[in-house]
């Protein structure tokens, strides 16, 4: 048999929490007092800032608690609210609006001060609710104050972590306004006054473009920001104007209508310096190894005749000055030995002396090797590369066979000697150096100039002064003392112990006329020293006398005897060979240098004394 409604209606009120302490006959009571009101959908029960009458029971639906379109929660069947109507008569705290069709029971403040006073049962209720909602509100008092004081110590945690930080960490809003810095920030900033300033306003412009971009993706959700690092480099201008190069971090905080944003900035100001540093030790002691391994003699300058006693005193007069040197001489002569001399005694003896031969570097690559270039700047530049220049700063740069420099590159060698400085290839940006020139030819500058190969304001610059190298068949006993020294110096590396030269033998040397001056007599007597047999060495065999040159390694092989000119046939076409088998490459593991077991430098002093030149 079913209950009767009023039973069901006692039943459900206690259920609600704030008639549970009611007994149920005070509860039926209740019932006598209570009506009965139907909303339909989205109807509003009451409105902020209204003063209510009435406590509300939801029977069955569901409402939004709410102020405008802020929604604080929802609540449904066997929930009430309104209660402190029934105490006071002030404005409701929020508004009420049904999701659907909604049945309330509701209670009028006089009836509900009615029942307190008439039924003491339900004041005894009304009141044993009302103290445990007290003590739970104690509780939770206490909770407040000890997650308070958790909270006040981990606040304390997390400022010393934050403040202690050596790297820089900003929080800004959407807007880019500044919100909360750390020491570490105020000290990149310059400035301990940021709060609320424009963040942007401390970045240089490519900076504050890639920060403005990642905000702006962000917010339309084009590219939704959690946490980033950033993959380029944050360039920070302080207050005082101080610029510093920075990595960082940028995450994103807060909720679906405000977003924040904390950016974290470590200064890599030192680091980048310091690996620029590396980068340039590395390319400075690269190209010394690669200096070593193609340098020609070690023996110094040996000098008793007159014409080259005459070069010595010249270096020693120039040495000592800033002036730039132009020496003069055929192939083989000794010109780089000289410009060493120069350097070794001047005031640049402890700073590097970089040398580069002009006409041993492709047209197209020899502005990058004395200038540098950017990384991109040209097909294959995938790096960036310091030029030779830069390499000598406060040092010396030996230009060798400055004749062969091209016309285009020549007015940039001209503002390098007049103003010290130059671009490299594919930069804006303008190095300033201190280098002392030295150059070198083999020809006629000047009539490089008549021919308009040379520009004339550039070699007035280089010939300040000027040194001339005498060729060896003019330096008389020279010879006999150069070929000397050589030959206790192969005889040691080679371990090959050599008679000394007999009168014959110096004679013979002598009387030669060496079209490759010192450069040839090293080869002959290395060559020779190989060769040798019993620690003897047929030097008239060997040294060519009377326009006939023999091969020692023909000699005893064959009984054919060549002339002079035929010989230096048989050598043009062998490094003729060598060239187009190596597509002209000369020097460089493929080049042909390596392939005929020559030092790239000889290689490149044979091919011109000997004419030859690659087939247009």
């Amino acid at each position: 048999m079913p209950k009767p409604a009023t039973e069901n209606l006692i039943e459900f009120l206690s259920n609600i929490p704030f008639f549970s302490e009611v007994t149920k006959s005070s509860l039926k009571h209740l019932t006598t007092v209570l009506e009965r009101e139907t909303f339909r959908k989205n109807k509003l029960v009451f409105e902020k800032g209204s003063v209510g009458e009435y406590m509300y029971i939801i029977l069955s639906g569901s409402v939004k608690v709410h102020e405008k379109n802020h929604v604080f929660g929802h609540m449904h069947a066997g929930e009430c609210f309104g209660e402190y109507a029934l105490i006071d008569s002030n404005k409701r705290s929020a508004s009420i609006t049904t999701l659907e069709e909604t049945h309330v029971l509701k209670i009028y403040r006089e009836h509900f001060f009615q029942l307190i006073s008439n039924d003491i049962g339900f004041s005894q209720g009304i009141l044993s609710v009302l103290i445990k909602r007290h003590r739970n509100i104690d509780i939770i008092q206490e909770n407040l104050a000890s997650s308070k004081k958790a909270l006040e110590l981990a606040n304390s945690k997390l400022s010393g972590l934050i403040d202690g930080a050596m790297d820089a960490i900003i929080m800004f809003d959407e807007k880019f306004r500044i919100l909360l810095t750390n020491p570490s920030a105020s000290v990149l900033f310059e400035n301990n006054d940021v709060i609320q300033r424009n963040l942007l306003l401390f970045l240089d412009e490519s900076s504050a473009n890639r920060i403005q971009n990642l905000i702006k993706n962000d917010l339309n959700n084009d590219q939704p920001l959690s946490s980033n690092y950033l993959p380029d480099v944050i360039k920070v201008i302080g207050s005082h104007e101080t610029e510093t190069l920075n990595e960082g971090t940028i995450s994103k905080w807060g909720d679906n209508v405000t977003s924040f944003y904390t950016l974290i900035l470590r200064n890599i100001q030192d680091r980048l310096q310091a690996e620029d540093k590396i980068e340039f030790l590395t390319s400075q002691t690269e190209y010394l190894k690669e200096e070593i391994k193609e340098l020609t003699s070690d023996h110094g300058i040996i000098a008793e005749d007159k014409s080259m006693k005459k070069v010595l005193q010249l270096v020693n007069k120039v040495a000592s000055t800033n002036a730039t040197v132009l020496i003069n001489g055929e192939t083989g002569t000794g010109k780089e030995l000289v410009a060493r001399a120069i350097h070794q005694l001047s005031d640049r003896k402890d700073k590097p002396l970089i040398r580069i031969n002009c006409g041993a570097i492709p047209t197209n690559l020899i502005e990058s090797e004395l200038f540098g270039h950017e990384k991109g700047a040209f097909t294959g530049a995938t790096a960036t590369r310091k030029g030779r220049f830069l390499l000598a700063d406060k040092g010396t740069i030996f230009l060798d066979e400055i004749g062969e420099l091209p016309l285009e590159l020549q007015p940039k060698l001209l503002r390098v000697i007049q103003e010290g400085e130059f671009d490299p290839v594919g930069s804006s940006e303008t190095i300033k150096v201190d280098v002392r020139i030295i150059a070198a030819t083999h020809r006629d500058l000047l009539q490089h100039v008549q021919d308009k190969k040379f520009r004339e304001d550039l070699f007035y610059r280089l010939n300040v002064f000027p040194i001339t190298v005498p060729p060896l068949r003019d330096r008389g006993n020279d010879i006999c003392l150069i070929a000397d020294h050589m030959i206790a110096e192969f005889s040691r590396e080679l371990n090959r112990p050599i008679n000394q030269l007999s009168k014959e033998d110096k004679a013979a040397l002598i009387n030669y006329n060496w079209p490759g001056n010192v450069r040839e007599l090293q080869n002959l007597i290395e060559r020779a020293i190989i060769i040798s047999q019993n620690n003897s060495i047929s030097w008239q065999s060997i040294i060519p006398q009377g326009g006939i040159e023999q091969e020692a390694t023909t000699l005893q092989t064959s009984n054919t005897i060549y002339t002079a000119p035929e010989l230096i046939e048989i050598e043009k076409a062998n490094i003729e060979r060598a060239l187009k088998r190596t597509k002209w490459k000369i020097s460089g593991e493929n080049g042909a240098a390596k392939l005929l077991k020559l030092p790239p430098t000889t290689l490149a002093s044979r091919i011109k004394a000997l004419g030859i030149e690659r087939p247009i």
